[in-house]
Protein backbone atom coordinates (compact mmCIF):
# COMPACT_ATOMS: atom_id res chain seq x y z
CA UNK A 1 0.00 0.00 0.00
CA UNK A 2 2.62 2.35 -0.76
CA UNK A 3 0.08 5.20 -1.75
CA UNK A 4 -0.58 5.76 1.86
CA UNK A 5 2.62 8.21 2.31
CA UNK A 6 3.62 10.11 5.66
CA UNK A 7 -0.14 11.18 5.30
CA UNK A 8 0.07 14.00 8.39
CA UNK A 9 2.68 15.22 6.57
CA UNK A 10 1.07 16.41 3.36
CA UNK A 11 -1.61 19.26 3.41
CA UNK A 12 -5.28 18.15 2.11
CA UNK A 13 -5.31 20.35 -0.97
CA UNK A 14 -2.43 18.46 -2.31
CA UNK A 15 -4.19 15.56 -4.84
CA UNK A 16 -1.82 13.04 -4.24
CA UNK A 17 -2.78 12.61 -0.53
CA UNK A 18 -6.46 13.04 -1.75
CA UNK A 19 -5.99 9.53 -3.74
CA UNK A 20 -3.92 8.03 -0.69
CA UNK A 21 -6.56 9.06 1.80
CA UNK A 22 -9.90 7.67 -0.37
CA UNK A 23 -7.73 4.23 -0.66
CA UNK A 24 -7.32 4.67 2.77
CA UNK A 25 -10.75 5.35 3.67
CA UNK A 26 -12.10 2.26 1.24
CA UNK A 27 -9.61 -0.13 3.00
CA UNK A 28 -10.95 0.97 6.70
CA UNK A 29 -14.65 0.94 5.10
CA UNK A 30 -14.05 -2.95 4.14
CA UNK A 31 -12.51 -3.95 7.32
CA UNK A 32 -15.60 -2.33 9.46
CA UNK A 33 -17.98 -4.17 6.88
CA UNK A 34 -16.79 -6.99 8.80
CA UNK A 35 -19.31 -8.08 12.09
CA UNK A 36 -16.95 -7.99 15.55
CA UNK A 37 -19.05 -8.58 18.30
CA UNK A 38 -16.55 -9.97 20.30
CA UNK A 39 -19.08 -13.09 21.18
CA UNK A 40 -19.46 -14.10 17.81
CA UNK A 41 -16.22 -16.48 17.40
CA UNK A 42 -17.04 -17.29 13.30
CA UNK A 43 -17.21 -13.13 12.96
CA UNK A 44 -14.29 -12.36 15.02
CA UNK A 45 -12.00 -15.35 13.01
CA UNK A 46 -13.39 -13.59 9.44
CA UNK A 47 -12.00 -10.34 11.16
CA UNK A 48 -8.48 -11.84 11.56
CA UNK A 49 -8.27 -13.49 8.27
CA UNK A 50 -9.30 -10.06 6.81
CA UNK A 51 -6.28 -8.20 8.75
CA UNK A 52 -3.73 -10.96 8.25
CA UNK A 53 -4.27 -10.07 4.50
CA UNK A 54 -3.56 -6.63 5.10
CA UNK A 55 -0.50 -7.35 7.10
CA UNK A 56 0.83 -10.01 4.63
CA UNK A 57 0.67 -6.83 2.09
CA UNK A 58 2.30 -4.98 4.00
CA UNK A 59 4.99 -7.42 4.55
CA UNK A 60 5.04 -7.63 8.77
CA UNK A 61 4.98 -11.76 8.88
CA UNK A 62 1.80 -12.06 10.15
CA UNK A 63 0.52 -15.33 12.20
CA UNK A 64 -2.37 -16.45 14.75
CA UNK A 65 -1.56 -16.85 18.27
CA UNK A 66 -3.95 -19.39 18.79
CA UNK A 67 -5.79 -20.23 22.10
CA UNK A 68 -6.16 -23.94 23.92
CA UNK A 69 -9.33 -24.32 21.96
CA UNK A 70 -11.13 -23.49 18.88
CA UNK A 71 -13.78 -20.88 21.33
CA UNK A 72 -10.52 -18.92 22.44
CA UNK A 73 -10.00 -15.49 20.10
CA UNK A 74 -6.91 -15.62 18.18
CA UNK A 75 -4.65 -12.47 18.83
CA UNK A 76 -2.93 -11.11 15.62
CA UNK A 77 0.98 -10.74 15.61
CA UNK A 78 3.44 -9.52 12.88
CA UNK A 79 6.49 -7.99 13.06
CA UNK A 80 9.15 -5.67 11.36
CA UNK A 81 12.84 -6.60 12.89
CA UNK A 82 15.43 -4.18 12.64
CA UNK A 83 19.23 -4.68 12.29
CA UNK A 84 21.11 -3.10 15.08
CA UNK A 85 17.91 -2.23 17.03
CA UNK A 86 18.91 -2.04 21.14
CA UNK A 87 14.92 -2.56 21.90
CA UNK A 88 11.78 -4.24 21.18
CA UNK A 89 8.25 -2.61 21.28
CA UNK A 90 4.97 -4.39 20.77
CA UNK A 91 2.02 -2.04 19.53
CA UNK A 92 -1.14 -2.94 20.62
CA UNK A 93 -5.25 -2.43 19.12
CA UNK A 94 -8.03 -4.79 19.51
CA UNK A 95 -10.34 -5.59 16.29
CA UNK A 96 -13.29 -6.94 18.65
CA UNK A 97 -16.58 -4.85 19.04
CA UNK A 98 -18.99 -4.17 21.69
CA UNK A 99 -22.50 -5.85 20.97
CA UNK A 100 -24.89 -3.90 19.31
CA UNK A 101 -29.26 -2.83 18.68
CA UNK A 102 -29.81 -2.74 14.91
CA UNK A 103 -33.10 -0.83 15.37
CA UNK A 104 -31.17 1.66 17.97
CA UNK A 105 -29.02 3.44 15.07
CA UNK A 106 -30.31 6.09 12.94
CA UNK A 107 -27.37 6.64 11.40
CA UNK A 108 -26.80 3.24 9.46
CA UNK A 109 -26.85 -0.69 9.75
CA UNK A 110 -24.12 -1.02 12.79
CA UNK A 111 -21.77 -3.27 10.50
CA UNK A 112 -23.10 -1.07 6.91
CA UNK A 113 -20.10 1.82 7.25
CA UNK A 114 -21.69 5.21 6.29
CA UNK A 115 -19.75 9.02 5.93
CA UNK A 116 -21.68 12.17 6.97
CA UNK A 117 -20.71 15.66 6.83
CA UNK A 118 -21.00 16.10 10.70
CA UNK A 119 -22.43 14.89 13.65
CA UNK A 120 -25.72 13.65 13.28
CA UNK A 121 -27.29 16.23 16.18
CA UNK A 122 -26.10 18.79 14.35
CA UNK A 123 -27.36 17.86 11.47
CA UNK A 124 -24.84 15.90 9.58
CA UNK A 125 -25.60 14.99 6.13
CA UNK A 126 -24.89 11.55 4.41
CA UNK A 127 -22.32 11.76 1.85
CA UNK A 128 -21.02 9.56 -0.81
CA UNK A 129 -17.78 8.14 -0.40
CA UNK A 130 -14.94 10.02 -1.79
CA UNK A 131 -13.26 8.96 -5.09
CA UNK A 132 -9.48 9.31 -5.73
CA UNK A 133 -8.47 12.93 -5.64
CA UNK A 134 -11.56 14.46 -4.04
CA UNK A 135 -11.14 16.72 -1.20
CA UNK A 136 -11.50 15.60 1.97
CA UNK A 137 -12.97 17.59 5.34
CA UNK A 138 -11.30 16.24 8.56
CA UNK A 139 -14.56 17.33 10.27
CA UNK A 140 -16.59 14.55 8.24
CA UNK A 141 -17.32 11.18 10.31
CA UNK A 142 -17.43 7.74 9.56
CA UNK A 143 -20.71 6.10 11.45
CA UNK A 144 -20.36 2.31 12.17
CA UNK A 145 -19.36 -0.33 14.80
CA UNK A 146 -15.59 -0.43 15.75
CA UNK A 147 -14.87 2.55 13.94
CA UNK A 148 -13.15 4.33 16.73
CA UNK A 149 -13.30 1.31 19.21
CA UNK A 150 -10.88 -0.09 18.21
CA UNK A 151 -10.44 -1.12 14.27
CA UNK A 152 -9.23 2.95 14.50
CA UNK A 153 -6.06 1.65 16.19
CA UNK A 154 -5.64 -1.35 13.86
CA UNK A 155 -5.69 0.99 10.76
CA UNK A 156 -3.06 3.37 12.34
CA UNK A 157 -0.77 1.44 12.69
CA UNK A 158 -0.88 -0.68 9.80
CA UNK A 159 -0.95 3.00 7.85
CA UNK A 160 1.94 4.08 9.50
CA UNK A 161 4.08 0.69 8.47
CA UNK A 162 2.76 2.17 5.17
CA UNK A 163 3.66 5.51 5.72
CA UNK A 164 7.61 4.82 6.76
CA UNK A 165 8.14 2.28 4.03
CA UNK A 166 6.71 5.04 1.12
CA UNK A 167 9.24 7.01 2.95
CA UNK A 168 12.48 4.91 2.68
CA UNK A 169 12.15 4.40 6.58
CA UNK A 170 11.77 1.85 9.44
CA UNK A 171 11.36 1.90 13.11
CA UNK A 172 13.69 2.96 15.58
CA UNK A 173 13.37 -0.58 17.36
CA UNK A 174 12.29 -3.82 16.73
CA UNK A 175 8.73 -3.51 15.80
CA UNK A 176 6.26 -5.98 17.29
CA UNK A 177 2.33 -5.85 16.70
CA UNK A 178 -0.44 -7.27 18.61
CA UNK A 179 -4.08 -7.24 17.74
CA UNK A 180 -6.35 -8.78 19.84
CA UNK A 181 -9.87 -10.28 19.44
CA UNK A 182 -11.32 -10.35 22.90
CA UNK A 183 -11.14 -7.01 24.34
CA UNK A 184 -14.84 -6.13 24.79
CA UNK A 185 -15.46 -9.41 26.02
CA UNK A 186 -13.04 -8.47 28.99
CA UNK A 187 -9.89 -10.53 27.49
CA UNK A 188 -10.80 -13.66 29.46
CA UNK A 189 -8.23 -15.90 27.67
CA UNK A 190 -5.42 -13.19 27.38
CA UNK A 191 -3.15 -14.28 30.26
CA UNK A 192 -3.16 -17.74 29.30
CA UNK A 193 -2.10 -16.48 25.69
CA UNK A 194 0.40 -14.33 26.74
CA UNK A 195 1.98 -17.58 29.03
CA UNK A 196 1.33 -19.53 26.22
CA UNK A 197 3.41 -17.34 23.15
CA UNK A 198 5.99 -15.35 26.05
CA UNK A 199 8.83 -15.62 24.30
CA UNK A 200 7.24 -14.35 20.85
CA UNK A 201 6.42 -11.73 22.42
CA UNK A 202 9.43 -10.31 24.41
CA UNK A 203 10.02 -6.97 24.34
CA UNK A 204 10.61 -4.19 26.29
CA UNK A 205 7.19 -2.29 26.82
CA UNK A 206 4.36 -2.15 25.10
CA UNK A 207 2.32 0.90 23.47
CA UNK A 208 -1.38 0.85 23.37
CA UNK A 209 -3.62 2.32 21.00
CA UNK A 210 -7.04 2.62 22.20
CA UNK A 211 -9.66 5.13 23.70
CA UNK A 212 -11.19 8.30 23.28
CA UNK A 213 -8.28 11.76 22.88
CA UNK A 214 -9.44 14.50 25.42
CA UNK A 215 -12.86 16.47 25.19
CA UNK A 216 -10.48 19.62 23.80
CA UNK A 217 -9.81 17.68 20.83
CA UNK A 218 -6.10 17.02 22.16
CA UNK A 219 -4.68 13.38 22.26
CA UNK A 220 -3.76 12.04 25.31
CA UNK A 221 -0.80 10.14 26.48
CA UNK A 222 -2.22 8.00 28.97
CA UNK A 223 0.13 5.64 31.93
CA UNK A 224 -2.60 3.53 33.38
CA UNK A 225 -5.88 2.17 32.89
CA UNK A 226 -8.85 1.63 35.21
CA UNK A 227 -9.64 -1.95 35.80
CA UNK A 228 -13.12 -3.47 35.47
CA UNK A 229 -16.07 -5.77 36.39
CA UNK A 230 -19.58 -6.44 35.22
CA UNK A 231 -21.74 -7.67 38.04
CA UNK A 232 -25.76 -8.89 36.88
CA UNK A 233 -27.95 -8.65 39.30
CA UNK A 234 -31.88 -10.06 39.09
CA UNK A 235 -34.59 -10.01 41.67
CA UNK A 236 -37.28 -11.75 42.19
CA UNK A 237 -40.92 -11.24 42.66
CA UNK A 238 -44.28 -13.33 41.81
CA UNK A 239 -43.40 -16.64 39.84
CA UNK A 240 -45.54 -15.01 36.84
CA UNK A 241 -46.50 -11.01 36.15
CA UNK A 242 -49.90 -10.42 38.10
CA UNK A 243 -52.27 -7.65 37.30
CA UNK A 244 -51.33 -4.44 39.30
CA UNK A 245 -54.80 -4.07 39.91
CA UNK A 246 -55.85 -7.25 41.81
CA UNK A 247 -52.41 -7.91 42.92
CA UNK A 248 -50.50 -4.28 43.48
CA UNK A 249 -50.12 -3.38 47.42
CA UNK A 250 -49.72 -7.01 48.24
CA UNK A 251 -47.19 -9.00 46.00
CA UNK A 252 -44.07 -7.72 46.32
CA UNK A 253 -42.76 -5.41 43.16
CA UNK A 254 -39.44 -6.37 42.21
CA UNK A 255 -39.02 -3.41 40.40
CA UNK A 256 -39.18 -1.39 43.15
CA UNK A 257 -37.34 -3.89 45.10
CA UNK A 258 -34.43 -3.22 42.49
CA UNK A 259 -34.99 0.61 42.57
CA UNK A 260 -34.37 1.25 46.33
CA UNK A 261 -31.44 -1.44 46.27
CA UNK A 262 -29.77 0.64 43.69
CA UNK A 263 -30.29 4.01 45.33
CA UNK A 264 -28.69 2.54 48.35
CA UNK A 265 -24.95 2.11 46.84
CA UNK A 266 -24.36 5.61 45.86
CA UNK A 267 -25.34 9.23 47.63
CA UNK A 268 -26.89 12.20 46.18
CA UNK A 269 -23.17 13.47 45.93
CA UNK A 270 -22.09 10.77 43.62
CA UNK A 271 -20.26 8.82 46.65
CA UNK A 272 -20.19 5.30 46.54
CA UNK A 273 -21.69 3.87 49.98
CA UNK A 274 -20.80 0.04 49.73
CA UNK A 275 -18.22 -0.26 52.49
CA UNK A 276 -15.06 -0.58 51.77
CA UNK A 277 -15.14 0.75 48.32
CA UNK A 278 -12.45 3.40 48.24
CA UNK A 279 -10.15 1.31 51.30
CA UNK A 280 -7.58 -0.46 48.91
CA UNK A 281 -7.34 3.23 46.62
CA UNK A 282 -3.50 3.60 46.06
CA UNK A 283 -3.01 7.55 46.52
CA UNK A 284 -1.78 9.46 43.35
CA UNK A 285 1.81 10.70 43.65
CA UNK A 286 2.67 14.41 43.79
CA UNK A 287 3.89 14.02 39.93
CA UNK A 288 0.31 12.39 39.06
CA UNK A 289 -1.68 15.19 40.70
CA UNK A 290 0.33 17.57 39.12
CA UNK A 291 0.08 16.27 35.75
CA UNK A 292 -3.81 16.02 36.49
CA UNK A 293 -4.22 19.50 37.77
CA UNK A 294 -2.66 20.69 34.44
CA UNK A 295 -5.34 19.15 32.53
CA UNK A 296 -7.32 21.79 30.24
CA UNK A 297 -10.68 22.03 32.01
CA UNK A 298 -13.55 20.97 29.16
CA UNK A 299 -16.18 20.37 31.87
CA UNK A 300 -18.30 23.75 31.18
CA UNK A 301 -18.32 23.45 27.16
CA UNK A 302 -18.81 19.38 27.77
CA UNK A 303 -21.97 20.07 29.91
CA UNK A 304 -23.43 21.99 27.36
CA UNK A 305 -22.70 19.43 25.08
CA UNK A 306 -24.26 16.69 26.95
CA UNK A 307 -27.26 19.09 27.80
CA UNK A 308 -25.92 18.41 31.59
CA UNK A 309 -26.74 21.13 34.37
CA UNK A 310 -24.39 19.67 37.19
CA UNK A 311 -21.56 17.28 37.83
CA UNK A 312 -22.45 14.35 39.48
CA UNK A 313 -19.85 15.12 42.85
CA UNK A 314 -20.25 19.17 42.95
CA UNK A 315 -16.92 20.67 42.16
CA UNK A 316 -15.05 17.68 40.84
CA UNK A 317 -13.12 18.07 37.38
CA UNK A 318 -13.43 15.27 35.12
CA UNK A 319 -10.14 14.69 34.77
CA UNK A 320 -9.79 13.92 38.56
CA UNK A 321 -13.48 12.03 38.93
CA UNK A 322 -11.78 9.08 36.84
CA UNK A 323 -8.79 8.64 38.87
CA UNK A 324 -11.12 7.37 41.58
CA UNK A 325 -13.18 3.83 41.77
CA UNK A 326 -16.96 3.93 39.97
CA UNK A 327 -19.88 2.16 40.63
CA UNK A 328 -22.19 2.53 37.52
CA UNK A 329 -25.60 1.39 36.47
CA UNK A 330 -25.19 0.19 32.91
CA UNK A 331 -29.10 -1.01 32.20
CA UNK A 332 -32.09 -1.40 34.20
CA UNK A 333 -35.10 -4.08 32.56
CA UNK A 334 -38.41 -4.78 34.48
CA UNK A 335 -41.96 -5.39 32.02
CA UNK A 336 -42.32 -2.53 29.71
CA UNK A 337 -42.30 1.34 29.33
CA UNK A 338 -44.08 3.42 26.48
CA UNK A 339 -46.24 2.41 24.04
CA UNK A 340 -45.93 -1.43 25.52
CA UNK A 341 -46.27 -0.68 29.15
CA UNK A 342 -48.89 -2.98 30.79
CA UNK A 343 -50.60 -2.74 33.73
CA UNK A 344 -48.94 -5.41 35.67
CA UNK A 345 -46.54 -6.30 38.54
CA UNK A 346 -43.18 -7.90 37.23
CA UNK A 347 -41.85 -11.09 37.99
CA UNK A 348 -38.46 -9.95 37.90
CA UNK A 349 -35.87 -6.85 37.25
CA UNK A 350 -32.53 -6.55 36.46
CA UNK A 351 -29.89 -4.69 36.49
CA UNK A 352 -25.99 -4.36 34.75
CA UNK A 353 -23.23 -2.85 37.45
CA UNK A 354 -19.63 -2.08 36.20
CA UNK A 355 -17.74 -1.37 38.87
CA UNK A 356 -14.54 0.63 37.39
CA UNK A 357 -11.36 0.25 39.57
CA UNK A 358 -8.07 1.53 40.33
CA UNK A 359 -4.60 0.69 41.24
CA UNK A 360 -5.20 -0.61 44.65
CA UNK A 361 -8.46 -2.17 44.14
CA UNK A 362 -9.09 -6.00 43.32
CA UNK A 363 -11.86 -6.90 41.39
CA UNK A 364 -12.86 -10.26 42.66
CA UNK A 365 -12.93 -8.18 46.64
CA UNK A 366 -14.57 -5.27 45.20
CA UNK A 367 -17.63 -7.83 43.85
CA UNK A 368 -17.31 -9.54 47.32
CA UNK A 369 -18.44 -5.80 48.84
CA UNK A 370 -20.92 -5.05 46.23
CA UNK A 371 -22.39 -8.86 47.47
CA UNK A 372 -22.55 -7.66 51.45
CA UNK A 373 -23.95 -4.88 50.70
CA UNK A 374 -26.58 -6.38 48.82
CA UNK A 375 -26.85 -8.79 52.13
CA UNK A 376 -27.01 -5.76 54.39
CA UNK A 377 -30.04 -4.67 52.40
CA UNK A 378 -31.94 -7.52 53.75
CA UNK A 379 -31.62 -9.71 50.29
CA UNK A 380 -30.77 -13.55 50.51
CA UNK A 381 -27.88 -13.49 47.84
CA UNK A 382 -27.77 -16.34 45.37
CA UNK A 383 -25.94 -17.14 41.90
CA UNK A 384 -28.48 -19.47 40.18
CA UNK A 385 -31.85 -19.31 39.59
CA UNK A 386 -34.17 -19.93 42.82
CA UNK A 387 -36.21 -22.61 43.31
CA UNK A 388 -39.60 -22.81 44.12
CA UNK A 389 -38.40 -24.12 47.80
CA UNK A 390 -35.68 -20.96 47.93
CA UNK A 391 -38.41 -18.45 46.61
CA UNK A 392 -40.41 -19.78 49.79
CA UNK A 393 -38.11 -19.66 52.28
CA UNK A 394 -36.20 -16.36 51.59
CA UNK A 395 -38.32 -13.04 51.84
CA UNK A 396 -36.07 -10.97 49.20
CA UNK A 397 -33.70 -12.35 46.58
CA UNK A 398 -31.37 -11.05 44.51
CA UNK A 399 -29.21 -13.44 41.87
CA UNK A 400 -25.69 -12.29 41.48
CA UNK A 401 -23.49 -12.92 38.49
CA UNK A 402 -19.82 -11.78 38.00
CA UNK A 403 -18.06 -11.67 34.87
CA UNK A 404 -14.62 -11.87 34.16
CA UNK A 405 -12.88 -8.78 35.36
CA UNK A 406 -9.52 -7.48 35.56
CA UNK A 407 -7.33 -4.94 37.63
CA UNK A 408 -6.05 -1.43 37.16
CA UNK A 409 -2.73 -0.74 36.21
CA UNK A 410 -0.47 2.47 36.17
CA UNK A 411 3.51 2.75 34.80
CA UNK A 412 5.58 5.66 36.47
CA UNK A 413 5.96 8.77 34.90
CA UNK A 414 9.78 8.34 35.53
CA UNK A 415 9.75 5.40 33.57
CA UNK A 416 12.05 5.05 30.55
CA UNK A 417 8.84 4.05 28.10
CA UNK A 418 6.78 6.52 29.23
CA UNK A 419 9.28 9.56 28.53
CA UNK A 420 10.26 7.70 25.16
CA UNK A 421 6.52 8.06 24.06
CA UNK A 422 5.91 11.48 25.64
CA UNK A 423 8.39 13.19 23.92
CA UNK A 424 7.34 11.57 20.67
CA UNK A 425 4.18 12.48 20.86
CA UNK A 426 4.51 16.09 22.25
CA UNK A 427 7.40 16.92 19.87
CA UNK A 428 4.78 18.30 17.33
CA UNK A 429 1.63 18.55 19.18
CA UNK A 430 0.10 19.70 22.27
CA UNK A 431 -1.00 16.41 24.39
CA UNK A 432 -3.20 15.96 27.90
CA UNK A 433 -0.89 13.69 30.13
CA UNK A 434 -3.09 11.38 32.53
CA UNK A 435 -1.92 9.37 34.83
CA UNK A 436 -5.28 7.17 34.50
CA UNK A 437 -7.82 6.83 31.73
CA UNK A 438 -11.59 6.45 32.41
CA UNK A 439 -11.49 3.37 30.39
CA UNK A 440 -10.35 -0.24 31.00
CA UNK A 441 -7.74 -2.42 29.71
CA UNK A 442 -6.25 -5.54 30.84
CA UNK A 443 -2.90 -4.12 31.11
CA UNK A 444 -1.99 -5.35 34.22
CA UNK A 445 -1.47 -8.80 32.86
CA UNK A 446 1.56 -7.44 30.89
CA UNK A 447 3.06 -6.64 33.80
CA UNK A 448 2.26 -9.44 35.69
CA UNK A 449 2.95 -12.09 32.84
CA UNK A 450 5.65 -10.25 30.98
CA UNK A 451 6.74 -8.08 33.54
CA UNK A 452 6.97 -4.92 31.27
CA UNK A 453 5.60 -1.23 31.23
CA UNK A 454 2.56 -0.07 29.18
CA UNK A 455 1.47 3.51 27.54
CA UNK A 456 -1.84 4.17 26.03
CA UNK A 457 -2.39 6.61 23.32
CA UNK A 458 -5.94 7.62 23.33
CA UNK A 459 -6.85 9.34 19.81
CA UNK A 460 -10.65 8.55 18.49
CA UNK A 461 -12.79 11.71 18.53
CA UNK A 462 -14.52 12.31 22.85
CA UNK A 463 -17.93 12.48 20.96
CA UNK A 464 -17.69 8.76 19.24
CA UNK A 465 -20.89 7.43 21.10
CA UNK A 466 -18.15 4.24 22.31
CA UNK A 467 -19.76 1.54 22.97
CA UNK A 468 -23.23 3.13 22.05
CA UNK A 469 -25.18 3.09 19.25
CA UNK A 470 -24.03 5.55 16.21
CA UNK A 471 -20.22 4.42 17.34
CA UNK A 472 -18.45 7.32 14.88
CA UNK A 473 -14.84 8.48 13.93
CA UNK A 474 -14.21 12.11 12.88
CA UNK A 475 -11.47 11.97 10.10
CA UNK A 476 -9.62 14.04 11.39
CA UNK A 477 -8.83 11.86 14.17
CA UNK A 478 -7.81 9.06 11.95
CA UNK A 479 -5.07 11.40 10.51
CA UNK A 480 -3.80 12.76 13.94
CA UNK A 481 -3.58 8.84 14.47
CA UNK A 482 -1.96 7.77 11.99
CA UNK A 483 0.29 10.63 11.77
CA UNK A 484 1.13 9.76 16.01
CA UNK A 485 1.87 6.09 15.21
CA UNK A 486 4.65 7.02 12.48
CA UNK A 487 6.18 9.38 15.46
CA UNK A 488 6.05 6.56 18.11
CA UNK A 489 7.89 4.08 15.30
CA UNK A 490 10.53 6.36 15.07
CA UNK A 491 11.32 7.37 18.35
CA UNK A 492 14.39 7.30 20.47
Amino acid sequence: MKLLLALAALTLASPATAADRSVLLNEYVELLAIPNVATSIPDIRRNADHIMGQMTRRGLAPRLLEGDSADVPPAIYGEWKVPGAKRTLVLYAHYDGQPVTPADWKSTEPFTPQLYSDRLDRGGRKLPWPVAGEAINPDWRIYGRAASDDKLGVMAILAAVDALKAAGKRPSFNLKIFFEGEEEAGSPNLGALLDKHRDTLKSDGWVIFDGPAHPSGLPQVVFGVRGVIGVNVTVYGPTRPLHSGHYGNWAPNPAMMLSQLLASMKDADGKVLVAGFYDDVVPLTAAERAAVAAVPPPDAELRRDLGLARNEVAGRLLADAIQQPSLNVGGIRSADVGDKARNVVPSTASAYIDLRLVKGNDHKRQVERLIRHIQAQGFSVLDHEPTMEERLRYQRIARVNAGSGYNAERTSLDSALAKSVSAAVLKDREAVVLPTLGGSLPLYLLRDRLGVDSITLSLANHDNNQHAEDENLRLGNLWDAIEIATAVMQMR
